[in-house]
């Protein structure tokens, strides 16, 4: 209908512009046409109204009268029916050869669809079966040869392949279907170039074909030609967004359609589907076998962390891990080993899952090239697939086991190697790459195993030696005789260092030792041994710092003839040091043929520091008791000659006044009586004088415990007392003098404070030597409560005492009287 409206009128402004060039049977003919054409676009309908309106057109402006609808000759009404007619029939003419036209074509249309549509379902039926093979999770092997032929099938292809592309550049054939499937086996490897479609697809990620295969060239497409293929497409095969490999179909006759390669798609994404969920089964698997296996070593490892925990010995421990390790990595034998300093190693635990192995205990030096070596020279981790090519004596040793191949790994303790963790397989094939990896968390708890049993033994040690020195520092603030200190610091050394002799000497000025104490069987106390050569006593001697003998062999010197002598073979001396001087040495050995362990001179440096605090005390307090007792001799002396001066000087003088006085007195005549009783009053004057410098005399020191002795003195003194003394001398032996005045003085001021303070009746004195010792025992019978530390008697007692190397006990409860107890030396130093 728009057609009519946009022609029509169109054609009629032209034919008005023509004016009379055209007659009137033209333009009819030319309206005519018009009405054609809309019938031709627009249908009968608008044919029709389009021949109406050219009909109006024509008698309005080319039928004459123009310009008007009347028509003054009959020919021309003729003329505009029969033209209305003719259109008429024309437009139905042309609108049911259009509607023919239109049937033809539908009916085409629906032939094509029903063919795509049967060609669709063919696709979507091979897929389905295709995705059904996916969904039951068949073998890849199955997929390929399935999507092979169901592409084949589906695309009317003679020749349908799979290929895999290789991490190197090639492909490999996966499955073909076509004639003659051993020209191109399954599993041949090929190395494509372009043109072929696989080379292409394979190189761009697309799809690509090749219509004429006379244009390639190599080995494959030789083989494709000698099969009858003229023309071929591939499609590349993605998993998981990398490029896996690709299909590839041809034909011998003609050429694929254009669509072919979108239809080849579907294939391909069921093909990198199966595939990604083959390698995801495969993956899960491989998880479910790492998991069980994590789970089997955190099982492992977990037992063995608890036997570390609970402290178990290192022998338990090693034998454990080795064990463990053994099983858990499925090996025919384990073993771990200590590296010794003497570039050997010593085989600590074994495991054998059958047959015979080392034994604890074996040693061998390393060398060679085998898997202990390694790990010592290295301090990693080391492997051996094939011991062929294997040496020293560890490789020998594996072979004659049946070891193919082996693994090791380092064992260290706190940052240092100790020793390495061996697994070996009598298979063929090497051990599993994460063998190392699994293997060192074994040795990890081994390493903090060791770490632990060592850091007890160090605690273990460092408690004992805190208590060795708390035991010898006892001796030492008790002031106890320097010999017990010795013979306890030697004894207690050689004990906490596991030594077989110990000793210490001291440096004498005529270039000798003189041995002071001993432990074990070594030189007797008293020992002088000459010092020279090249031995422990002597570097100490002459260096003052500590010295070590690792080996007899080559040390000489007298020190070293005895040491030999005593089966010695290593040595440690340290120095003693008295308030900064050198004193002595002391020293402990080993009949061991290793070494002493290097912290022993730290060690033993402890004790010789308390040897040189006990000495220098012994010294200061052996000065100190010397210069007590040479004040209390002195003191005594004064005593002695005050009173033998008084004795011998004042006294007698007066004692000669006092005759003359009585002289002058018995002189004088009768007749001066009163001068006589003068005289007779100043003689006894100078005769209470002299009784009373007679006292003071004896206070100061009695005369008769010079001239008589300790009984005669204490005699006298009883019956002197204010109280009842009854004495019990059971010696008339003499002590040493100034022990005799110590021992009276003693019971002197005993007695005067049970007279002054005790309000007692009666005090027993016992005096017995025994022992070496002069044994004094005063008691009463008084109030008692009497403080030592209360008052200047009783403390100067025991300085007294005290300064002469003897001791004074005093016991005096309330109401329960006094007891003093002194014991003195019958001969002091």
């Amino acid at each position: 209908m728009l057609t009519g409206l946009v022609v029509l009128p169109l054609l009629t402004l032209g034919l008005m512009q023509l004016g009379g060039v055209l007659n009137l049977p033209s333009q009819t003919l030319l309206y005519l046409l018009t009405v054609v054409v809309v019938a031709l676009v627009g249908g009968l309908l608008p044919a029709l109204a389009a021949a109406v309106a050219a009909g109006v057109l024509m008698d309005h402006y080319f039928i004459p009268p123009l310009n008007d609808f009347a028509i003054a000759d009959s020919d021309n009404v003729v003329t505009l029916v029969a033209f209305v007619l003719v259109a008429a029939a024309a437009s139905s003419v042309v609108g049911l050869a259009a509607r023919r036209r239109e049937a033809e074509a539908h009916a085409t249309a629906n032939a094509e669809s029903r063919e795509e549509l049967r060609v669709l379902a063919e696709e979507q039926a091979a897929l389905r079966r295709v995705a059904t093979l996916v969904a039951r999770g068949v073998t890849g092997t199955e997929v390929f040869a399935a999507v092979a032929h169901e592409v084949g099938g589906v695309l009317g292809a003679d020749a349908a392949t799979i290929v895999r592309l290789d991490p190197d550049g090639p492909v490999t054939v996966l499955t073909r279907v076509g004639d003659h499937p051993d020209a191109i086996p399954a599993g041949s490897r090929w190395t494509l170039e372009p043109p072929l479609p696989l080379a292409v697809a394979l190189r761009t990620a697309r799809p690509a074909r090749l219509d004429d295969y006379s244009q390639a060239s190599g080995e494959y497409a030789d083989r494709v030609r000698r099969l009858g293929i003229r023309a071929g497409l591939a499609a590349p095969i993605v998993v998981e967004g990398r490029l896996w490999g690709a299909i590839a179909v041809g034909i011998r006759c003609g050429r694929f359609p254009a669509e072919t390669e979108e239809r080849m798609v579907g294939f391909t994404e069921l093909v990198g589907t199966a595939i990604a969920n083959a390698e995801g089964r495969a993956q899960l698997e491989e998880s479910r076998g790492e998991l069980s296996r994590l789970a089997e070593e955190q099982a492992a490892l977990r037992r063995v962390a608890t036997l570390v925990a609970r402290g178990l010995p290192s022998d338990e421990v090693f034998a454990a891990v080795t064990e463990e390790a053994g099983r858990l990595l499925r090996v025919s034998h384990a073993a771990m080993s200590r590296y010794e300093p003497d570039d050997a190693r010593v085989v600590t635990a074994v495991w054998s899952s059958g047959g015979a192995f080392l034994s604890v205990g074996n040693r061998a030096s390393h060398g060679g090239r085998n898997v202990n070596t390694l790990v010592f020279e290295t301090g990693r981790a080391a492997r051996i697939d094939d011991y062929d090519d294997a040496s020293g004596p560890a490789a020998e040793a594996a072979r004659e086991f049946g070891i193919r191949a082996s693994v090791g790994v380092p064992i260290s303790v706190e940052g240092r190697l100790w020793g390495a963790m061996f697994v070996g397989s009598s298979r063929e094939e090497p051990l599993p790459a994460d063998t190392e990896t699994r293997l060192a968390g074994f040795t990890e708890l081994v390493g903090t195993a060791i770490a632990n049993a060592e850091a007890r033994v160090e605690l273990r040690g460092f408690a004992e030696e805190q208590a060795a020195l708390r035991r010898v520092a006892t001796l030492v603030a008790r002031a106890a005789p320097p010999d017990e200190v010795l013979a306890a610091v030697t004894e207690e050394a050689a004990r906490l260092l596991q030594a077989h002799h110990a000793s210490m000497s001291r440096f004498e000025p005529d270039g000798v030792m003189r041995v002071a104490a001993a432990w074990g069987s070594t030189f007797p106390i008293g020992t002088r041994v000459s010092l020279g050569g090249r031995n422990v006593n002597t570097r100490v001697f002459e260096t003052g710092r500590p010295a070590r003998v690792d080996n007899y062999d080559d040390a000489t010197g007298a020190a070293a003839e005895g040491a030999r002598t005593l089966g010695i073979r290593a040595s440690v001396g340290v120095p003693i040091s008295v308030e900064g001087r050198p004193w002595g040495v002391m020293f402990v050995a080993s009949t061991r043929q290793e070494p002493l362990p290097p912290d022993t001179e730290a060690r033993l440096a402890g004790f010789t520091e308390l040897v040189g605090t006990a000495i220098a005390n012994a010294e200061a307090q052996a000065a100190l008791t010397a210069s007590r007792a040479r004040i209390v001799v002195a003191a005594d002396e004064a005593r002695r000659r005050i009173e033998r001066d008084l004795h011998d000087g004042a006294q007698q003088r007066l004692v000669a006044l006092g005759f003359e006085l009585r002289v002058a007195q018995s002189s004088l005549p009768a007749e001066l009586p009163e001068l006589r009783t003068q005289i007779g009053e100043v003689a006894d004057e100078v005769t209470g004088v002299i009784d009373e410098l007679r006292e003071i005399a004896r206070g100061i020191h009695p005369a008769i415990l010079s001239e008589g002795g300790l009984g005669p003195a204490l005699r006298t003194l009883a019956r002197r007392a204010a109280v009842s003394v009854e004495l019990d001398i059971r010696s008339d032996t003499r002590p040493a003098r100034q022990i005799e005045v110590a021992a009276y003085y003693v019971v002197s001021e005993a007695l005067t404070n049970t007279t002054k303070h005790a309000r007692a009746s009666r005090a027993h004195v016992s005096v017995e030597p025994r022992d070496g010792l002069l044994h004094l025992s005063i008691r009463d019978d008084g109030v008692g409560g009497a403080d030592p530390a209360g008052g200047t008697g009783l403390i100067g007692l025991r300085d007294r005492v005290q300064a002469l190397g003897g001791s004074i006990e005093v016991s005096s409860p309330r109401g329960a009287g006094t007891t003093i107890l002194v014991e003195l030396p019958l001969q002091p130093d």
